[in-house]
């Protein structure tokens, strides 16, 4: 079947100006995640945020876990974030500079983690 010249054009035509690409419409959008932590492991989401921009956030577990959110510039790593022996948290984190931020977790205990990311405001 012979697709009509318009429609091929269609297809390979680039995105308008401002639109956003099915990769960069994902990296914004809602981020469930879930994990099964041994004592010592390490879980992250890490994402990609814009100066002012920001992501709610809400998780539970059922142990006790050392939470923080971070970001590397070289060898050093910052934490804008960091608490110690929570089972849950739930907040709104806005990057202060352009960063990839990670919100991580450090399991104390064999420990199940569920939560999400909100999409990025």
């Amino acid at each position: 079947m012979r697709l009509p010249a318009l429609a091929i054009a269609l297809v390979l035509s680039p995105l308008p100006a401002g639109a956003q690409s099915l990769e960069e419409h994902a990296a914004r959008a809602m981020r469930p995640f879930e994990h099964t932590l041994q004592p010592g492991a390490v879980a992250e989401e890490c994402v990609r945020l814009e100066a002012g921009r920001s992501r709610a956030f809400e998780w539970t577990a059922d142990g006790s876990l050392d939470f923080n959110i971070h970001f590397h510039r070289g060898k050093d790593v910052s934490y804008p974030v960091k608490l110690r022996n929570e089972t849950k948290g739930k907040g709104k984190f806005t990057a202060s500079s352009t960063q990839d931020y990670c919100w991580m977790w450090t399991a104390r205990f064999p420990t199940k983690l569920t939560g999400t990311l909100g999409p990025e405001e």
